[in-house]
């Protein structure tokens, strides 16, 4: 038997995306966010497979599926420095390390009670302040929030 073939641990995909590199322990908030269990595509989650980058990892195949740059930004929040691959007839067409946008609309809900985005019909806008250590700030009331205490809209 041919060695890749061995050390293959997940069938490949014809069409669709590879969220892969999740950490273990992030890849059920990243199932949930993406909202996984309602797709009617074929998915195949992967936990625990072995990674020379961080031991243990996470990958979720998504059949006939390109995420939005949304979701992208979702995923970027719960689980920095995943790698997005879209396949196309088998083969990687792009690959990209997904990092923390510069700037999220309506994806962030600002922990600053008095902001005005909790208390008027208004969207949050959040700027990113420091990516190493996952730091955003309210675009309205300058509120800093850790990426690890967020809630998602």
């Amino acid at each position: 038997m041919n060695q890749n073939k061995k050390e293959l641990q997940v069938s490949a995909l014809c069409n669709g995306t590879v969220i892969d590199h999740i950490p273990a322990d992030k890849l059920f908030e990243v199932v949930n966010l993406l909202d996984i269990p309602s797709m009617s595509t074929n998915v195949t989650i992967g936990n625990n497979l072995d990674s020379k980058k961080l031991g243990k990892k996470g990958l979720i195949k998504v059949a006939d599926k390109y995420f939005t740059d949304e979701e992208v930004s979702r995923i970027s929040l719960v689980a920095p420095n995943v790698v997005l691959n879209t396949i196309q007839d088998y083969r990687v067409v792009d690959k990209r390390e997904v990092k923390m946008p510069s700037l999220l609309r309506n994806i962030v809900k600002c922990s600053n009670p008095n902001c005005i985005t909790n208390n008027e019909p208004t969207g949050t806008i959040f700027h990113l302040v420091d990516s190493e250590k996952g730091t955003i700030r309210c675009h309205y009331c300058e509120k800093e929030i850790n990426v690890k205490k967020i809630e998602l809209i």
